[in-house]
């Protein structure tokens, strides 16, 4: 996510490293060179040129050009203005005063608002509410179906046409309302229809939707890979429905980052979540200082921890250090650990939020596909051979790479990259604290 543009930024703040002092033209070249890279990033010129103009303001200030490191405050203007561009500050959901909050998706076909809609149930799930998925999309074939699948994956109810006896949208959100307090539900989530374009039709039928039914929060979902397309149809949407806020959803693609720094300043409107995936689980709440360190390679050591305790095991992380120091971790606990990563997210996105790391991805060979070989490895084994890897002779490495459809130069590979590990930790399991430390880059 934004890997280009982050690495565009870095090299013009490269321009500006090691100099003890700058003056107005190094300042309008390194800012010349970010107006160039959001451009590129498909970010609407308005905003480039507003933020551009601001940046420049306050860099050409005598505090900055007195300052001992010029091009670190630099980093810090742009870091500021980027802050502000996204939003300023987060901007969670609003919640009804009494049950059930209504929260209706809008936008075109092929936006994502299905798969969206169930992600923020899953979301909302976790947090203790207790959701109701509402298919109003009458118009396209299978909608209902798709948001029913969703529900039976999460356990909760869908309620659509057959429930209200009636292919309304209206009375179907309406009647919805009625069914999620008969039954318990505080959050009824709304899927309206979209269409391939705006047309007068699809507005007139969200417009007494929102009369009708009040919805605490609409939310807008945009295809994050559309650029200035996305902000355009905001435009409209803004217009006529005046939503509250915005979902961002294929952001873990091609997705250059324009919709994302053009559609707040735009619209007025704070973007709310960002999709980042295919699965339930990747649906992330938008902190705009968190984004605008990520754009610049600080990383998010924030979002980081929260994904780690979300997906994480402590119990089993607090026995697998206890194996750790005994040197007893195996082949089992290692596909563990893996399994474990890969519900975090792609490799890409947790290495980019590590402080120093994300401006270095583009160059990096990340392979998810190489973690999902891995398991299939390690789950071709039979018990005995996960504990004792050492009696893996040719045969038995030819049958598990046949088993697991790889190829034994992969299978010995693997047992090689776990050999190398438990030397390490068997020499870690040695050490006493103060020792560990030094060999620690960095540590003190």
């Amino acid at each position: 996510m934004f890997n280009d543009l982050s690495n565009k930024f870095t090299l013009a703040f490269k321009k500006l490293a090691g100099r003890s002092s700058i003056n107005e033209k190094n300042i309008t070249d390194a800012l010349r060179d970010i107006r160039l890279a959001l451009l590129e990033a498909d970010v609407h010129f308005s905003v480039v040129k507003s933020f551009i103009d601001k940046a420049t303001e306050k860099a050409l200030g005598q505090e900055v050009l007195r300052s001992v490191s010029p091009g670190e405050q630099l980093v810090k203007i742009v870091h500021d203005e980027l802050i502000e561009t996204l939003g300023g500050e987060h901007a969670p959901l609003q919640h009804a005063a009494i049950p059930p909050t209504v929260i209706m998706m809008v936008g075109l076909q092929g936006s994502g608002k299905t798969t969206l809609t169930g992600k923020l149930a899953h979301q909302l799930i976790k947090k203790g509410r207790k959701p109701l998925l509402v298919a109003a999309d009458v118009y396209r074939p299978a909608a209902a179906e798709q948001l029913k699948t969703l529900g039976r994956q999460l356990e909760i109810p869908t309620f659509s046409a057959e429930e209200a006896g009636s292919q309304d949208p209206v009375k179907i959100c309406f009647d919805s309302i009625t069914y999620a307090r008969q039954h318990g539900r505080d959050v009824a989530l709304l899927d309206t229809a979209g269409r391939l374009h705006i047309d007068d039709d699809l507005m007139k039928e969200l417009e007494t939707i929102k009369a009708k039914i009040k919805p605490q929060e609409i939310l807008f979902v945009a295809d994050g890979m559309t650029g200035q397309d996305a902000v355009n149809t905001a435009k409209e949407f803004v217009g006529r429905l005046d939503f509250h806020g915005v979902v961002l959803t294929k952001m873990d693609g091609d997705a250059r980052g324009g919709a994302a720094l053009s559609i707040r300043s735009i619209t007025g409107k704070p973007i709310k979540y960002l999709g980042t995936g295919e699965k339930l689980d990747l649906l992330e709440e938008f902190h705009p200082e968190r984004m605008a360190s990520r754009i610049l390679g600080m990383g998010d050591i924030v979002s980081l921890v929260e994904k780690a305790q979300e997906h994480i095991d402590l119990e089993k992380a607090k026995e697998l250090e206890q194996k750790f120091l005994k040197n007893e971790f195996n082949l089992q606990d290692f596909s563990d650990q893996i399994r474990q990563l890969k519900r975090m997210g792609s490799i890409e996105s947790i290495l980019g939020m590590i402080p120093g790391v994300g401006g270095r991805i583009k160059g990096m060979n990340l392979d998810d596909k190489a973690l999902n070989r891995m398991t299939a490895i390690i789950s071709s084994m039979t018990i005995s051979e996960r504990n004792k890897p050492h009696q893996l002779e040719g045969r038995r490495r030819l049958r598990i790479a046949r088993g697991s459809g790889t190829s034994v130069q992969e299978v010995n590979q693997l047992l090689k990259q776990f050999q190398e590990m438990q030397k390490m930790m068997k020499k870690f399991g040695k050490m006493n604290p103060a020792e560990i430390m030094k060999r620690i880059p960095g540590a003190r």
